[in-house]
């Protein structure tokens, strides 16, 4: 019976279904990356959204597949082993919704922070544990992450606190934790995640309105599998609408089902924490209405922030924007006749070499500019010399020129100033 299917199938086969096999594996082997639409999130309190058209390399694709089936398979054993009374006590299982843990991991740097419910399988194992760690934990051996001593919902490593079995409980220690970010100043946040059998607790409502007054660095994270302990989300809250829950701080509603989706709604809300804007919507409405809060804020001085390392980048950029210039026509054989074009060629890469060399001073400025209006610990520079030292020290030498690009482009219409000078130059 079974040979006669066999038979049949093959010959409803098409004849060139190996080569069309074949021409997708090898397109597949070769390409180093590719385009994706995602899904448009839902906004709260936003003006922008996070991207929709993504793009990701080959070997991210191969190390999310790779991290999700890893996770997948180890949490099937674990399935297999509780039924077997292998594995005693609790076991709260993460198949299923390995798109979370990884997206999250994506955007987010180790030594950024994570804390998370007792359903914490999976970002023990993104977070730098191994399955035979995992696995030993489970079934009470000393070779376990916690020595045999957790179980299933009390797992820790390096910068992730849990696993915690009382539900909700663990909100308020990650805006704690956030707390301990914005004092150290070393530009980390805190991922924060729970149900939506959680959000309903009164905890919850009172960490919102903790971070939000303190401006934290925390991103609260809803993983909504739409059942809290059997009961159904319509049973138990009057609004799921849990991007919402937190009122005055701005939220998104994802696809928890698309890594990328993740990955790109998590990036978005890193960069709002990172930005100094965490738990505040937009914050000024305009110029005037921006001038009248730092002033009101920080008097006069506010309105300098910034100031004195934007003089010494500007000097910078000038010298470098002119004498370069100069420079360089006088070495053209005839330097008065030179064409517009040849002018205006040698005025982009002299606009490019000086916005790159004074981009540093800016983002020194930006820095500066951007602590009007904090008070006591939130300030996270004394002034432009510690500045420079923390970026350099924190986050690198790269740091300083960071969209340095984009400015260069930017500025590429400064160049027809220098032209127009050359013009004038002549005419005088």
């Amino acid at each position: 019976m079974l040979a006669n299917i066999s038979n049949v199938l093959r010959a409803c086969a098409p004849r060139n279904g190996a080569a069309a096999v074949m021409s997708a594996r090898t397109y597949a082997d070769f390409t180093t990356q590719a385009t994706f639409e995602v899904k448009k999130c839902d906004l709260h309190k936003l003006d922008e959204a996070p991207a929709t058209q993504v793009v990701m390399t080959r070997d991210e694709g191969l190390q999310y597949y790779r991290t999700m089936q890893t996770i997948r398979r180890m949490e099937l054993k674990a399935d297999q082993l509780y039924k077997q009374k292998i594995i005693r006590g609790f076991c709260h299982l993460y198949d299923g919704q390995e798109a979370c843990a990884v997206g999250i991991e994506a955007s987010i740097n180790l030594s950024d922070h994570l804390i998370t419910a007792y359903r914490a399988h999976g970002y023990t194992y993104t977070r730098g544990g191994t399955v035979k760690e995992i696995m030993a934990e489970l079934t009470g051996r000393r070779g376990g992450i916690a020595k045999g001593k957790g179980g299933s919902m009390h797992m820790y490593v390096k910068h992730f606190y849990g696993g915690n079995g009382i539900v909700g409980a663990q909100v308020p220690l990650g805006a704690g934790v956030a707390l301990a970010c914005k004092h150290q100043g070393k530009n980390q946040l805190c991922v924060c995640l729970y149900g939506d059998g959680a959000a309903n607790q009164g905890q919850i409502f009172e960490t919102y309105n903790m971070a939000a007054l303190w401006k934290l660095p925390l991103i609260f994270i809803c993983e909504n599998n739409r059942y809290g302990m059997g009961t159904s989300v319509e049973r138990a809250a009057a609004s799921t609408d849990y991007f919402k829950r937190g009122e005055f701080i701005p939220g998104l509603r994802v696809d928890g089902m698309d890594v990328l989706c993740v990955r790109e709604a998590t990036r978005f809300a890193a960069d709002h924490c990172r930005s100094g804007k965490a738990g505040a919507g937009r914050e000024f409405n305009g110029l005037g209405d921006c001038l009248v809060k730092i002033f009101r804020s920080d008097g006069l001085k506010g309105l300098y922030q910034g100031f004195n390392v934007s003089v010494q980048g500007i000097i910078i950029y000038r010298a470098a924007y002119f004498g370069i210039y100069d420079t360089a026509k006088g070495m053209l054989p005839d330097a008065k006749n030179t064409s517009i074009l040849v002018s205006w060629m040698i005025a982009q890469s002299v606009t490019a070499v000086a916005g790159l060399t004074s981009y540093p001073f800016d983002t020194v400025r930006r820095r500066m500019m951007m602590q009007s209006g904090r008070k006591g610990a939130d300030i996270m520079y004394s002034g432009t010399i510690d500045c420079w030292r923390k970026i350099a020290r924190d986050e690198g030498g790269k740091a300083f020129f960071k969209g340095a690009w984009s400015n260069v482009l930017r500025g590429m219409g400064g160049a027809f100033v220098l032209v127009l000078y050359d013009e004038l130059k002549k005419v005088m």
